[in-house]
Order: structure tokens, then sequence, then C-alpha cells
């Protein structure tokens, strides 16, 4: 396999794992979660920034940019939140469907705010999705607000991503920067007070965070600069497919038939979307 195709296929299936990761830690709040992952992702990013003793960026920051990557810091970090808060609620096939969603959501952005103009196709493809959250809005008695909630978030921070000055690493750690006056403090005081009760698997478990938020990462960038953009566009549906898979067959969440109507609608989508894609 080649290395690029191999890195992008890495970063897409451990993001797919990170279910089991967050049950595995689901007496811990989201809120604290979020904190640790912020404060272990800043750990891991500013020791990989002094090794290779890239600090340059920092000259980059112009108060635009730092406009920017506040809003994305935001994006970030409730996209992490609403995520954690799904997998402990055992609502991971509802997470996985937000991916699912995100690349469509990526083109109705696109539209609105970068003034693209998608191919028919796409637009079907659009249309198709649609179909399908109203289908199981429907049958659920209200829209899918968490895999909506995650699908926007995510598709708005990657459109302000593409615009941003910094690389992968250097943007992780100015987000998580940005983050740790909040998450520092937070994190200090429930140790201080006893609110963190983490027994030493726990903690181990909690400091993975920081190397299991930036390695995909580094793995997604580097596969990136190698493959062209639709193998890319085929890889990304790796992660939402592997957390469905965990949520149906390893935590056994319940999918009634009609709701697969649902989800068929937004597969199919996502085939007329990529095929789309493949062919331009």
């Amino acid at each position: 396999m080649p290395p690029g195709l191999l890195s992008a296929a890495t970063a897409y299936i451990i993001w797919g794992l990170f279910p089991l990761y967050f049950h595995r830690l689901a007496s811990v709040p989201p809120l604290e979660m979020v904190g640790h992952r912020s404060v272990w992702s800043l750990v891991m990013v500013l020791g990989l920034l002094a090794w290779q003793r890239r600090w340059a960026w920092l000259r980059q920051l112009t108060p635009k940019a730092m406009g920017a990557f506040t809003a994305s810091t935001a994006l970030l970090a409730a996209n992490w939140l609403l995520y954690v808060w799904a997998v402990q609620q055992g609502r991971v096939l509802e997470a996985s469907l937000g991916y699912f969603i995100n690349p469509l959501f990526n083109v109705l952005l696109g539209v609105v705010v970068l003034g693209e103009r998608p191919k028919p196709m796409q637009w079907v493809a659009v249309a198709m999705a649609g179909l399908g959250v109203l289908w199981l809005g429907w049958t659920a008695g209200a829209p899918p607000w968490i895999a909506l909630g995650l699908a926007a978030s995510f598709g708005l921070y990657g459109l302000l991503r593409k615009t941003a000055p910094l690389g992968a690493v250097e943007g992780l750690a100015l987000e998580t920067m940005l983050l740790a006056p909040l998450a520092v403090p937070a994190l200090a005081w429930l140790v201080a007070s006893g609110g963190a009760p983490h027994s030493g698997a726990d903690w181990f478990w909690l400091v993975l965070a920081g190397p299991l938020t930036a390695v995909p990462l580094l793995l997604f960038a580097h596969g990136a600069r190698q493959i062209t953009l639709a193998t890319l566009g085929l890889l990304q549906y790796l992660g939402p497919s592997i957390q469905f898979m965990l949520g149906l067959w390893v935590f056994h969440e319940p999918l009634q038939p009609a709701r697969l109507l649902g989800f068929g609608l937004i597969w199919a989508a996502l085939a007329v979307y990529t095929a789309a894609a493949w062919r331009r």
C-alpha cells in the first residue's frame, strides 16, 4: 500500500475506533474529558514543536488569524463535547450519522459561504441526504440533533481551518493553547478538591488522549499531501462506518427497521456524491 494511502487510512481507522476509548472512560464527565483531551494534546504538540524547533509560525499570528482560531477553537470544543456525550449516552449510531452527513454539509457550506457551484449530481446527493434526515426525524419524533450538531460543528471547523494560515500541528497547538486557560484551572481544581477520583488505569487512559488526538491528525496531514482528493473522499467514510458497526454490534444499540430507510437514503446519497467526485 502506498505510504500516503496507508497514513490517511490509519488516521480514519483510529478516528473510527474512538467510541471504544470514550466508552472505556464513561465514568469521566464529558466536560472533564474535553479538558483532559485539550491539556494532554497541548503537551503532545508542544513537545513535538520543541523537538523540531518549529516556532516561526508564532510570528504569523495576526489579529485576524487569532479571531479565526478563536472561533475554530470554540467549534472544536463543542464538537468534542457533543461527541463524548453521545458515546457515553449510548448514541454511537447517531454520532456516526453526523460524520456520514458531514461531506454533504460541506457542499452546502461551499455554496453558501464560498460561492461554489456544485455539479447536478452533487445536488441530487444533497437532496437525497436531506430526505434521509427528514425521515429519521419523522420516525424518531424529533430531528437527529446529535448528528446534525456534529456535522455542522465539524463542517464549520473545517471551513475555518481551510483558510487558516497554520498547518495541522501548529493549528492544534494554538487551539489547545486557547483552551488551556479554561481547561488547566478546571482540571487542577477537580484534582485538588477530590472531584476527580480516578484510578491509576484511568489516568493512563486520560493522558493517552494527547497522542490519540495528535497522532491521527499528523497521519492525515501526511497522507493528504500524497493522495488524490477523490481517494481521500472515499477514505473519509472509514471512520463513521467503523463507528456505526461498533454501535450496532459491540454496544448493541437498537436500530429500528423503519430508521434503516433514512440511513439507506444517506448512504445512497454518499454513493452518488462519491461517484460524481471520482468521475470529476
